[in-house]
């Protein structure tokens, strides 16, 4: 016990807490951002990134991962908000937890086994294009000075890292770039001029909506489209973590605390959220290890709101989106031109076509979700090929039957063996071959009839166990065709 809280708390505690700050001034506009996009006070966010922020460094299972309020989630429920208001939001957000956690108690991580690696490549492209693409707004079309904090941010965030390690460069460009910006007045926009930022606690509070059947009809489409969507974000971040950290983390864990903090949040007034790739991969890259680095950015992120409230809203925006911009570049695969050239099309198509998904829809979940589809779709053409040898001595034909058989591969079987002989010793021989569901012992039973009707003698032979099992469970011909 005492081992795990000093491996996922006090481990180079002050690498940490630097990468915990650099992470709450990144996501004090994107909690407003976010608000404004869901339709509600800016407040709602930022209650929403503390408390889960907060929540999930204690009940999560990815240390260093960061999760807070979230676009993804945001978009969901602007429907919701613009027909029934910021109660029913939170109803909404509670409902959305308790889905979570019984997803967690479901095991739902294990299905992160299923998620191929074209489909990962495309999430993560993707992902770098939308962090970029979000930036566009604050950086070009706005002053020269933009422009110009923009190339120092860049600058500092990349040649610093070089030659001095201890501070995060971002803290460091954030910092004195703010702190030029007081002293010069330039004109540039700030995190103040996204929304007004109240300096007052979060306090615990029920939904004012009626608890009724009506209500949970209104709710509960967007609480399961919350729950699904922050899954899905939450478990590929928690799997990029742990491939750049070269450390395992439990997912199941991860559903049950995500569903934790999104109740907790809902009775104080914040909006959903789950795990956010692009500050994750901030606190990853500024050095963060430990759940001390998550628990510090929620509590930072309070912090600057309630005591440093004037200050935070001077900070410039084109710091912050020059830092967004580094980390787009660092998320994005550039090894990809090459897969693109090396891998099979199929992969190829994989990928693009979660790229192209997730742009097209601003919605990482459903990219991931059309990838899937598509490469569960290739792999089973692509086995669905089976082939069929015809021995043929006098009356005795023998038929090899080569590959995996199931409801996508019974036509290329079927259409390869001959329905018209008569009055033959036909012998099917799946020694080399896979029955997988009913619609191949469906097929292996029209196979011996429709023979069977010609006057044929029928056997089917050499089934391993599996395939045999199958057979004797689901067929209806005799066992006198079985050898």
């Amino acid at each position: 016990m005492l081992n795990t809280i000093k491996s996922q708390w006090l481990i180079e505690p002050k690498t940490n807490i630097l990468a915990g700050i650099v992470v709450a001034l990144a996501l004090i506009p994107e909690a407003i951002a976010f608000s404004i996009i869901a339709g509600v006070d800016p407040m709602v966010g930022l209650y929403a990134s503390f408390i889960i922020a907060v929540t999930i460094s204690i009940v999560g299972g990815r240390p260093a991962m960061i999760s807070a309020a979230t676009g993804a989630i945001a978009l969901l429920v602007l429907p919701l908000v613009k027909d029934y208001g910021i109660d029913y939001l939170l109803a909404a957000t509670i409902l959305m937890g308790i889905i979570q956690v019984i997803l967690g108690l479901l095991k739902i991580g294990r299905l992160m086994k299923f998620i191929p690696n074209s489909v990962m490549i495309g999430f993560v492209n993707a992902l770098g294009i939308l962090i970029f693409m979000a930036q566009i707004e604050h950086i070009f079309g706005i002053s020269i000075d933009t422009y110009l904090y923009v190339i120092l941010t860049l600058s500092i965030v990349y040649i610093i890292p070089r030659y001095f390690k201890t501070i995060p460069a971002p803290l460091i460009a954030i910092v004195l770039l703010t702190a030029f910006y007081m002293l010069m007045h330039s004109e540039v926009k700030t995190v103040g001029d996204l929304g007004t930022i109240k300096r007052t606690l979060p306090h615990f509070f029920i939904p004012d909506v009626p608890f009724n059947f009506e209500t949970l009809k209104i709710i509960f489409p967007y609480s399961l489209s919350m729950a699904l969507v922050g899954l899905v974000e939450s478990l590929l971040t928690a799997k990029i973590v742990d491939d750049a950290t070269d450390t395992f983390s439990s997912k199941n864990k991860e559903s049950r605390g995500q569903g934790i903090a999104n109740i907790i949040t809902g009775f104080f007034g914040g909006m959903g959220g789950c795990a956010m790739i692009g500050q994750s991969i901030i606190n990853v890259k500024s050095g963060a290890t430990t759940r001390l680095s998550t628990f510090t950015a929620g509590v930072v992120l309070m912090f600057m709101i309630i005591v440093l409230g004037n200050f935070v809203i001077q900070i410039p925006m084109p710091i912050l989106a020059g830092i967004m911009v580094m980390v787009s570049i660092g998320t994005f695969d550039w090894g990809s031109f090459k897969y693109l050239k090396k891998a099979p099309k199929t992969d190829v198509t994989v990928m693009l076509l979660t790229v192209f998904t997730v742009i097209f829809t601003h919605n990482l979940a459903i990219g991931v979700i059309v990838g899937v589809i598509f490469s569960a779709l290739f792999f089973a053409t692509k086995i669905s090929n089976v082939e069929v040898i015809k021995r043929e001595i006098n009356d005795e034909i023998k038929y090899e039957i080569k590959g995996q058989i199931f409801f996508v591969s019974i036509d290329s079987m079927m259409n390869q063996i001959n329905l018209n002989d008569e009055n033959k010793h036909i012998e099917l021989d799946f020694r080399n071959a896979h029955l997988w569901d009913d619609s191949a012992v469906d097929a292996i039973d029209t196979l011996v009839n429709k023979l069977t009707e010609k006057n044929n003698r029928v056997y089917v032979s050499n089934l391993n166990e599996n395939s045999h099992k199958i057979i004797s469970e689901l067929s209806d011909i005799n066992q006198e065709h079985l050898i």
